[in-house]
């Protein structure tokens, strides 16, 4: 696999005795969190710290550099899961929409001259991939997909036992498929994206907009008539109490999420899908109907013996990507 690796200022024999563990780094939009993982997967420390995002990067960075500390036992290498566009080779993170200011932001290099290790950098989403691979429950499948349907809807693909990253590492955003030509707007600019039709801020908009239509749902009670509380969560409480709007909501969403995998599966023939992030949390009332669209909707020899699971991972499945990524590296 080729990955983006600082140049190195420890030297080959120190190097070979750090390489069993890993600090692995997974920024996101609300905490960043660290642990120290070793080559079996165990996590020997964590440590996690408010992301405070609207600051801008440089103090973002510096709470980086902190939950480094709070976990580095000596020379390990680093590996950071990211939110992307980036490049994992150069180490730059292009955009991060949920990460104000973060554009071009050479976050490898700066690390590295902070800590002068190897630090490498990867997409959460194709993290995630690796972890499920490695740890959960993708092991010993050579060809599969993970799906992260939380804030945004990302992807990560392995296919032949490694991890797709295209010409330039911006491969498996599954969430920008089009769907739906004249959809609703996407974050990134375009219409009628997968995100934009099935991920946690989708359904709560979809329920607010029936409630503002007068739509009678119990969900206005959960939020006590205030529409901003609106979330996927909320959506959820209401439709494992019953609440026939909030269950359609879900039944919407699944119905997108399944033919968005039944896409996947014609394009990459995988052996599993994975399906992760907060919103996949919902169970069921979720996976129910993603099943049944994806059977209906892909063609037989295709769908044959493919199977639909939940991260085994959860929200560590981005951490154990990075260790992955550094213990696989070539």
């Amino acid at each position: 696999m080729t990955v983006f690796i600082s140049y190195s200022c420890i030297i080959e024999e120190e190097w070979r005795q750090v390489k069993d563990n890993v600090v692995a780094v997974d920024l996101g939009g609300t905490h960043i969190r660290s642990a120290l993982i070793n080559e079996k997967g165990e996590i020997l420390a964590r440590a996690q710290r408010e992301t405070l995002a609207q600051e801008g990067p440089e103090p973002v960075i510096r709470r980086i550099e902190a939950c480094i500390r709070d976990v580095a036992r000596g020379t390990e290498p680093v590996s950071i899961a990211a939110p992307g566009p980036l490049n994992p080779w150069k180490g730059i993170v292009h955009q991060a929409p949920n990460l104000p200011g973060w554009r071009e932001v050479p976050l490898a290099d700066i690390l590295h001259r902070a800590f002068k290790v190897p630090v490498y950098l990867n997409n959460d989403a194709n993290l995630a991939a690796l972890g499920e691979h490695r740890f959960g429950a993708g092991q010993g499948v050579n060809d599969l997909i993970y799906l992260t349907i939380s804030t945004g809807i990302g992807g990560g693909i392995i296919t032949q036992g490694r991890l797709l990253l295209g010409a330039r590492g911006l491969a498996a955003e599954v969430g920008h498929m089009i769907l739906e030509p004249e959809g609703p707007p996407c974050g990134c600019g375009g219409r009628g994206h997968l995100e934009s039709l099935a991920s946690g801020p989708a359904i709560a908009r979809r329920a607010v907009e029936e409630m503002e239509k007068g739509t009678e749902t119990s969900i206005t009670r959960l939020v006590k008539g205030n529409l901003s509380k609106v979330t996927a969560r909320v959506v959820a409480q209401a439709a494992e109490a019953g609440d026939p709007l909030a269950n359609s909501i879900f039944k919407e969403a699944g119905f997108y999420i399944g033919l968005g995998i039944a896409n996947l599966l014609h394009i990459l023939n995988p052996q599993l899908v994975i399906l992760g992030g907060g919103v996949s949390k919902a169970g069921d009332l979720l996976f129910d109907p993603i099943r049944a669209t994806a059977e209906a909707r892909a063609i037989p020899s295709i769908k044959q013996g493919v199977k639909i699971v939940p991260s085994a991972l959860g929200d560590d499945a981005g951490l154990m990507g990075a260790a992955a990524f550094v213990l696989e590296a070539e």
